[in-house]
């Protein structure tokens, strides 16, 4: 396989220098080019053609979120983004980076290396098999929205990774106030899931909030978990809540997909519908199978409208979905299954 040719954008020479020698440490990735911005970053594609970019948010003359907003409709390219701790990166994800690291808040050797060497290299590898380009916005009009008075006390599950802020966004926008509960996992750093969390809220129908233990599963109401803790469906009474805690890595995260669909198979069985995003990897696929055998009905993104067909598909292999689906049918078929 030939190296990764990636492109480095960042403002900072000092760490435009640590981004460049601990990419190129290694061996499955080449350092083709770096700027200093978005002018120079522009030159650099054309010239180059790298396969991944890395694109700090914040860039002199032209910010990355705005550069990115003029060269993706042109010259769509795999882009990840680096990013201090600000909702900033969520607007260039909907501009149509793949990915985002957080900045290490310090220098110090260790953390560095392990920033660069692990999670900085992993997400480009990550990046160069993600399919780039706009989401086209879907007519929420056209979902049918009535929902049996005997399914309000469902769970519905969400598990998401490389592509899934967006992808989340699609289908949760289509929720009404009568939707049933809704709880989410998408793999990203603390911080970052509170001000996704908010964002949603503003954005969306139903109320979005950041999990907390104790907080119960309410109609019309959707929990992100924490970003550094296992969230985890249980049923006190006759209430569904959740419980947020744990922070060992399961399948290489916190939160773990698959600890929250185990969860959920266990507590609510046939009472819920579990749905699987974009994302690479393998999390969530054996815990959304032990939802379906447990009873829960099961939905699949498909591959043409994935970012990175990882996630939902080793679910699909496994016999884990029941529904595969494009990502704009999905919050239909969700209010589908709930109006039996």
């Amino acid at each position: 396989m030939r190296k990764i040719r990636v492109l480095v954008v960042d403002d900072s020479i000092m760490f435009r220098n640590m981004l460049v020698k601990g990419l190129a440490s290694d061996p499955n990735i080449e350092v083709v080019a770096q700027a200093q911005d978005a002018y120079e970053a522009r030159d650099a594609i054309v010239k180059y053609k790298p396969d991944v970019m890395t694109l700090d948010v914040e860039l002199p003359r032209m910010s990355g979120i705005d550069f990115l907003k003029k060269l993706m409709p042109q010259y769509p390219l795999p882009v990840v983004m680096i990013s201090s701790l600000s909702d900033k990166v969520f607007d260039a994800l909907e501009a149509g980076a793949v990915d985002f690291v957080k900045k290490p808040d310090n220098l110090n050797p260790a953390q560095l290396n392990g920033f660069l060497t692990q999670e900085l290299a992993a997400k480009v590898k990550i990046a160069s098999t993600a399919k780039v380009g706009k989401l086209k916005r879907i007519d929420t009009g056209a979902i049918a929205t009535s929902i049996s008075s005997a399914n309000q006390q469902r769970v519905i599950a969400i598990g998401a990774s490389t592509g899934g802020t967006e992808a989340i966004y699609e289908v949760v926008r289509c929720f009404k106030r009568d939707i049933p509960g809704v709880i989410i996992v998408q793999h990203m750093p603390p911080g970052f899931t509170k001000m996704y969390a908010d964002r949603l809220n503003n954005q969306c129908e139903v109320a979005v909030k950041e999990a907390k233990t104790g907080d119960r599963v309410l109609p019309g109401q959707v929990l992100i978990a924490p970003g550094d803790k296992h969230m985890r469906l249980v049923k006190v009474g006759n209430c569904y809540q959740v419980e947020c805690k744990g922070v060992e890595r399961v399948n290489g995260h916190c939160p773990s997909v698959d600890v929250m669909f185990n969860s959920v198979a266990k507590v609510a069985g046939k009472n819920a519908v579990g749905v699987i995003l974009t994302g690479m990897g393998g999390d969530g696929a054996k815990g959304l199978l032990e939802m379906r055998n447990a009873g829960a009905q099961t939905i699949g993104q498909d591959e043409a409208t994935c970012v990175v067909y990882g996630m939902p598909k080793v679910a699909y292999d496994i016999g884990a979905v029941q529904y595969r689906m494009s990502l704009s049918a999905i919050a239909g078929k969700v209010y589908s299954l709930l109006s039996k």
